[in-house]
């Protein structure tokens, strides 16, 4: 495990943990090959297409070309069971009765995203399982970080809204069904009034204000005021059971538990929305329960037909994403962060570097660690040593340094502590706190001793941060080899006593 190279077990650990929460997801997670579509685009680009929406509107079979160029690397279990597939050459040789004709409809609107330069995507669609039994998928996609140059990898996650939008559909039908429906629908439902916000917003364009966003930068207190004129008319029984409220009136008179926080940016966009004429709005919002627990919810907005003119009855629909929201969390933490020592990985600290050479701030000092003696850990009393060895060391790097400045394990037994805007005088304190905390953990540890050589480097002007790096592993170089030069002549000087 020396030499910047992890164990074979190790790793194999790590690729057992990332598999096995790919297939666990609670949500349907496609890992799919999308370069052959980039690849048709830079044709398409070439010959002078510019708008993506009517080139394809022109030629529907352009959008079965795009379906077609996609590979599916990889699905998970959730994938399999929701749409009835033994394994995946099964669900790959039934891909066209899973996406049909209403499904290459709401591509077009993925594409047009990437077209855009998106990294990622999202919609809701329609998908079939191989009974033929609909489901309606909001879809949500992206491209995974390092392959943005061929989009190789992209990962896609379906969750079945069936019952919500079948809710939806039957609630637009009958009336009497409809109020059945909107009591004991599985999705929280709310019915307001709009109306005292759109006479708030009405006489703001009468005085010529056309740009509503800087007026709202401008008017912080504006947004506060309208979020304060909203009146919540009724919600169903999911919203009391979802939010933790034995009753509608106890739940109105705690709304300032539920939407606090950042819930303040989602309704000023809401309201710009509002103001552009966007009375049917989509967006992921974070409330919170009674109890205090954060809710992630996919929230949809609409005026109801015939209320276009008042804003006096809309409704707004929330669907509970915190399972699908966490899993995704997960995902994201296993590509920047090393699962055995849970710092950062070799990954997070080669973009942060780039990202500090383009933005700064300057200089950025960086110290390069070792940790000695991992192989004869590993060799002489095991991988378990080893591994525990390496998490004292990622203990004592991070409990030296706070945000932000960061922590990376960027090999076997090496990590790596960068310092933005820290000159060296504050980088060599750095290291003298790591030494510090370095001989404390060896007194509450029996056993192997924990051992670090360091060395740190500070930005010049001009100079490259891979530069920088490369100073500051040599100067650990030196110090790694000044130490055991020290000890042997310490060892003789006691063996000749």
């Amino acid at each position: 495990m020396q030499d910047g190279h992890d164990s074979p077990d190790a790793s194999r650990v790590a690729a057992a943990d990332d598999a096995r929460m790919f297939d666990l997801a609670p949500v349907s997670l496609w890992l799919e090959d999308y370069s052959g579509i980039r690849d048709l685009f830079a044709g398409w680009r070439r010959s002078g297409v510019t708008d993506l929406r009517a080139f394809l509107a022109a030629d529907p079979a352009r959008i079965s070309a795009c379906s077609a160029r996609i590979q599916v690397l990889k699905v998970n279990r959730r994938t399999l069971d929701m749409f009835e597939a033994r394994d995946r050459d099964h669900l790959v040789a039934n891909l066209g009765g899973i996406f049909s004709g209403d499904m290459l409809t709401a591509f077009v609107d993925e594409l047009v995203q990437l077209w855009d330069g998106h990294s990622t995507f999202s919609g809701l669609t329609v998908n079939y399982s191989l009974s033929g039994r609909r489901i309606d998928v909001q879809l949500s996609g992206a491209v995974l970080p390092g392959h943005e140059d061929r989009w190789d990898r992209v990962m896609v996650s379906l969750e079945d809204v069936t019952e919500r939008e079948s809710a939806r559909r039957r609630l637009a039908d009958s009336g009497d069904y409809a109020r059945g429906l909107f009591e004991h629908s599985p999705v929280s439902l709310w019915v307001e009034d709009f109306s005292a916000i759109k006479s708030l917003i009405d006489p703001l364009r009468e005085r010529g204000i056309t740009d509503f966003r800087t007026f709202t930068d401008v008017h912080p207190d504006f947004v506060e005021r309208c979020m304060m004129e909203i009146r919540v008319i009724e919600v169903n029984r999911h919203t009391l059971d979802l939010f933790e409220a034995g009753d509608q009136p106890t739940l109105l008179a705690r709304l300032g538990d539920v939407f606090r926080d950042d819930m303040r940016g989602h309704f000023r966009e809401q309201l710009i929305d509002l103001w552009d004429g966007k009375l049917f709005q989509r967006r992921e919002v974070v409330n919170y329960t009674l109890s205090g627990q954060a809710l992630h919810l996919h929230l949809q907005f609409s005026v109801f037909p015939g209320h276009e003119k008042d804003w006096s009855l809309v409704q707004v629909a929330l669907t509970d994403i915190t399972a699908r929201k966490k899993a995704e969390a997960y995902l994201e933490f296993l590509g920047n962060h090393d699962v055995l020592t849970k710092l950062y990985n070799r990954t997070f600290y080669v973009e942060e570097l780039n990202r500090l050479q383009r933005r700064g701030p300057s200089p950025v000092s960086l110290i390069v660690i070792d940790l000695d003696g991992l192989k004869a850990a590993n060799d002489g009393s095991g991988h378990e040593a080893g591994d525990s060895l390496l998490r004292r060391a990622a203990e004592v790097i991070s409990s030296a340094i706070a945000k932000p400045c960061h922590a990376a394990r960027i090999g076997g037994d090496e990590f790596a502590v960068i310092l933005p805007g820290l000159d060296t005088e504050a980088a060599a304190q750095v290291v003298v706190d790591i030494e510090d905390l370095q001989a404390m953990n060896n007194q509450f540890y029996p056993g192997i001793a924990l051992r670090l050589s360091m060395g740190h480097a500070t930005s010049q002007a001009g100079e490259r941060l891979e530069e920088t790096a490369r100073r500051a592993d040599a100067a650990m170089y030196d110090a790694k080899r000044r130490r055991y030069a020290q000890e042997e002549q310490d060892r003789r000087s006691h063996g000749s006593a």
